[in-house]
């Protein structure tokens, strides 16, 4: 169901549907400046019949009273200079739709405003209905995000990073003896400068240790061959030693400008997003993954966000948290209720969140983890099939964070959700042989060999595939890795 159309002399606010499962949908605001002017904040304000309201929300901040409710911009999206738009979405519960829609005191259509004020309802009688519990499967016609991309990825994706920096024992692989069977290379690392700076800087592994590197330009031919292929190749930030803390709006901008200065050096396709350690935390208060207020966490979201808009629709984003980062967020998030838990708990979830409809793929590292509750409420641990099925439904299904069911992580698409493994024992903690890693895939896929765990989130056939670290680590133990998984891969339907 769409708004009425947008007028080209002042800002409008314009409401679509974007899907609807009978019970409930999911809506999307754009707001345009049609004026001649910037205008530096909005509120889109309106009413929803009796029996119908709002849940979850994105991109911008919610009140309300009785059936009124009001969304106002977020610090990164209120400033539209003419022509620019910002958009804002949430699920409503019921079959209505909103009425009497006003931006900034004015219809949202444009023109001028109503000759009365608008009529309110009573506040509903009963609470508004909270999510379902993670023991059930979210119903199977309510898409999470937008449709996919068309990013010119594979349906099954093989994905690795290659020690561009760093030999790290493995041997420095060239890029242009990159096998073709890698669908994304991430170029590991772009590091920062000093820890709070946001100033990122990449550079070849140095021939005192990596005697085979080739030159810069070489290189640089190399990746322009492999896109050419149809392959992308990304700048991955981060790391094991990479920490990055975007503390200030002036690391975010230094952030966002060099970043760019070696994705437009290199040609490159995109951003991976490989923050580990304490790169990621929360403030003590900032207890709601949906609004986030933590410095750290809101720059991050605001230079992505600024980098997918520079680089348009065919800009790739992956993400390789730590399980530590996300599904540990299912028990705890930050430092909890009285203060004492890890602030770093479920830290990636606000940005995976916000983000979740810019994210390619997102793959977690299902490794170098401790043991990590999944939907049964079972603890899983790293080293076998169970443990990529338990961990990786968690991002299928959705989640309650901190075991809030009214405060529940939406699934992800199928297609932007892959796994993490190590291609080799010396490669990473939680090593699972070929065998393992497709029964854990045929499990997610076809539903079949899971062992003890029933995925909530039944069979998922757009599945986008595997990752692993590294390349490099592949090579050297005879490409076991690649070998056994892209005929697999391959093979899925």
């Amino acid at each position: 169901m769409a708004g009425p159309a947008a007028s080209a002399a002042t800002p409008t606010a314009v409401f679509v549907k974007t899907s609807d499962w009978g019970s409930g949908w999911e809506g999307k605001y754009t707001i345009t400046n049609g004026g001649s002017s910037t205008i530096t904040s909005w509120a889109v304000v309106f009413d929803l019949p009796a029996g119908t309201t709002v849940g979850t929300y994105w991109d911008a901040l919610m009140t309300s009273s009785g059936q009124r409710y009001t969304f106002t911009n977020r610090s990164w999206n209120g400033t539209l200079a003419p022509g620019q738009s910002a958009s804002f979405g949430f699920l409503g519960s019921g079959s209505g739709s909103p009425l009497n829609c006003t931006l900034n005191g004015q219809p949202c259509g444009g023109g001028t405003p109503p000759p009365t004020a608008p009529p309110t309802t009573a506040p509903p009688t009963t609470a508004p209905p909270t999510t379902r519990p993670p023991t059930t499967a979210p119903p199977t016609t309510q898409p999470p995000t937008s449709p996919p991309p068309n990013t010119g990825l594979p349906k099954h994706a093989l994905i690795g990073y290659l020690h561009a920096s760093f030999a790290n024992g493995s041997g420095y692989v060239r890029m242009a003896d990159v096998p073709a069977d890698w669908d994304i290379v991430n170029l590991a690392f772009g590091e920062p400068t000093s820890v709070t700076s946001g100033d990122i800087r990449f550079r070849l592994c140095p021939a005192s240790e990596c005697p085979n590197v080739e030159s810069e330009a070489e290189f640089t031919a190399a990746i322009r061959a492999k896109q050419q292929q149809g392959k992308k190749v990304l700048i991955s930030i981060g790391g094991q030693n990479g920490q990055v803390q975007l503390t200030t709006t002036a690391a975010r901008d230094a952030f966002v400008s060099s970043v760019s200065a070696i994705i437009d050096r290199y040609g490159l396709n995109g951003l991976d997003i490989d923050f580990e350690g304490h790169s990621l935390s929360l403030n003590t208060g900032d207890t709601d993954f949906r609004n986030p207020t933590t410095p750290v966490i809101v720059n991050l979201i605001s230079a992505i966000r600024t980098l997918k808009q520079r680089y348009g629709a065919g800009f790739i984003l992956t993400m390789a948290p730590e399980t530590f980062f996300v599904q540990l967020g299912y028990q705890y998030y930050g430092s909890g209720p009285w203060g004492g838990q890890d602030p770093r708990a479920g830290s990636y979830l606000p940005v995976i969140y916000a983000l979740r409809n810019d994210i390619t793929v997102l793959h977690v590292q299902d490794y170098n983890s401790g043991p990590i509750m999944g939907l049964d409420n079972q603890y899983h641990t790293m080293g076998g099939a169970d443990f990529h099925i338990a961990m990786t439904d968690m991002l299928l299904a959705g989640f309650p964070v901190a075991g809030n069911t009214a405060n529940v992580f939406p699934a992800l698409r199928e297609d932007q959700v892959a796994f993490g493994a190590p291609s080799s024992v010396s490669a990473g903690n939680g090593y699972v042989g070929p065998a393992g890693i497709q029964q854990a895939v045929n499990c997610l896929v076809r539903g079949q060999s899971c062992g003890s765990y029933t995925p909530r989130s039944g069979t998922n056939p757009n599945f986008r595939g595997l990752m692993t670290w590294s390349i490099n680590w592949d090579r050297y133990y005879g490409w076991e890795f690649r070998n056994s998984h892209r005929p697999f891969l391959n093979s899925l339907p």
